[in-house]
């Protein structure tokens, strides 16, 4: 006996079927994926807690592909979700069971190198490390570098405004991309910035930069590349108390040394990273800061000897200096491979990602170490301590009823006291789904409709990666709607792109 399939899921299944025939006209061959199986690796990002495969996935591989894509899917008024490797941590790729996950991974081409201007030109797939790898040598490299920087793409860093351990001195992803081409949801093909460190106007790459998808999508990124230093040694500096080590990161700060990188680890994620990589951390201490300090050798040595009389200041128990690369760049990867360590002793983790004032540090850590009692679930903390962007580690297992929500129970009182303590919600990982309902915290809604008048004014229908960043999204036209026409804006003052 056959079963009658209702007539509103046929209309679903003629619709969907439409949909991906429209999609294999623009995007031939391989480009489409439609069936659940191959899909289900789409269905998450970093943030594993949360999964929902896509309707269709389609993977265009030039420019032209994706603004017909985009303008099928404004026409069609279909919700599309941009995607790069997926190695976000807030939920910022999640996809949506009604819109099509549009993925970047082909889009892995470096387009030019030019290392009279320091600048390469690159596609959006193209990962972060691959771009320091591919001016090592002549002696150049990318400063940004996230920990996931072997698999996270560029277009991805864009678009979380990633950080990384050395962001302290050499900056965000917003202080080293120059410019850009982005297709916006009508179509449009839009070329901002260029070659040149400064252009005229108003800063266009500084609102595209960490607007999480949802003003365009990114194909093409022009980034400043820098010449390696001549010298640079890393500090591994051991402590009895987690605020003696948060004491050394202001002192040294307030000294005026401002290092390449200043990251600090406490005792659950030093023992965790030290069993993963054998890095040679302590084992017998609570905190551990990683400093490292670069330029000419001469100041190197000076700036060492600080740093070192500061850190003995602080009280120190520990202090080891790098004598080679190969030791530096131990000291390092430890640090680096933090994240999947801490996977070693908990079934599962959730990496938060809050900033705050690097005088509330150690605040904060007490605030986290109270929190932790009260919800009864352990954490591993680790830290941009530098400019005060915590990555607190929080474990639980998912297999236990309750548990994950008592986790991001947790969670979302540590982003509450960063605000509280006058910091901010995100300071890479981007807002996503993971902080959107958090977001009243720090914003009034004055604030939160003048953020969605600037959405309005490139993606007019709200199609581009709903349901992320805002708690409330209103409609355009309640808001005063502004739209993106011809590469400008609807206002005489603005000048075109």
């Amino acid at each position: 006996m056959s079963i009658m399939m209702p007539a509103a899921d046929q209309a679903v299944l003629a619709r969907r079927a439409e949909i991906v025939a429209a999609l294999r006209a623009i995007v031939p061959g391989e480009g489409v994926i439609d069936s659940a199986a191959e899909m289900l690796a789409y269905e998450s990002d970093g943030l594993t807690a949360y999964r929902q495969p896509p309707m269709v996935v389609v993977l265009p591989d030039t420019t032209e592909q994706v603004a017909k894509v985009l303008k099928y899917c404004q026409g069609q008024g279909i919700k599309v979700v941009p995607r790069g490797s997926g190695t976000s941590l807030s939920g910022g790729a999640l996809p949506l069971a009604d819109g099509v996950l549009l993925g970047l991974g082909k889009f892995k081409r470096i387009r030019e190198i030019d290392f009279d201007n320091r600048v390469v030109v690159t596609e959006p797939g193209v990962t972060n490390l691959a771009i320091s790898q591919a001016v090592a040598h002549a002696g150049f490299y990318y400063a940004p570098d996230p920990s996931s920087q072997i698999a996270c793409s560029i277009g991805g860093n864009v678009a979380e405004n990633s950080g990384g351990v050395h962001c302290l001195k050499y900056g965000m992803t917003t202080n080293n991309v120059l410019g850009c081409e982005i297709v916006l949801m009508s179509g449009e093909i839009l070329r901002i910035g260029g070659k040149s460190a400064e252009n005229a106007g108003y800063d266009l790459m500084g609102i595209i930069t960490g607007s999480e998808g949802l003003l365009g999508v990114i194909t093409e990124i022009t980034v400043r590349i820098l010449q390696k230093p001549e010298t640079a040694r890393a500090l591994m500096v051991g402590f009895a108390e987690v605020e003696a080590a948060g004491e050394c990161v202001a002192r040294i700060i307030g000294a005026g040394i401002i290092p390449g990188g200043m990251e600090m680890m406490d005792k659950p994620a030093i023992h965790a990273a030290e069993a993963f990589v054998h890095a040679g951390y302590p084992l017998d201490v609570e905190a551990l800061l990683i400093i490292e300090l670069d330029g000419p050798q001469i100041e190197v040595d000076e700036l060492i000897a600080r740093v070192e009389s500061i850190a003995k200041g602080c009280g120190s128990v520990t202090l080891q200096i790098s004598n080679s690369e190969a030791e530096r760049n131990l000291f390092w990867a430890g640090r680096k491979a933090a994240f999947p360590a801490v996977g070693r002793i908990s079934p599962d983790y959730l990496c938060m990602d809050g900033t705050i004032p690097r005088g509330a540090l150690p605040k904060a850590l007490a605030r986290i170490r109270e929190l932790s009692e009260k919800y009864g679930l352990g954490v591993a903390n680790v830290f941009h301590a530098g400019d005060g962007n915590l990555h607190p580690l929080i474990l639980y297992d998912a297999n236990k009823p309750g548990e994950i929500e008592k986790a991001e129970a947790f969670g979302a009182d540590i982003l509450r006291c960063c605000v509280e303590l006058g910091g901010v919600l995100t300071g890479e990982h981007g807002v996503g789904i993971e902080k959107r309902d958090l977001m009243p915290e720090m914003f009034t809604e004055i604030d939160l409709n003048q953020q969605q008048r600037l959405k309005c004014a490139f993606d007019a229908e709200g199609l581009l990666n709903p349901g992320k960043v805002f708690p409330t999204l209103h409609r355009c036209a309640e808001l005063g709607r502004v739209h993106v026409h011809a590469g400008k804006l609807a206002f005489p003052d603005i000048p075109r792109f």
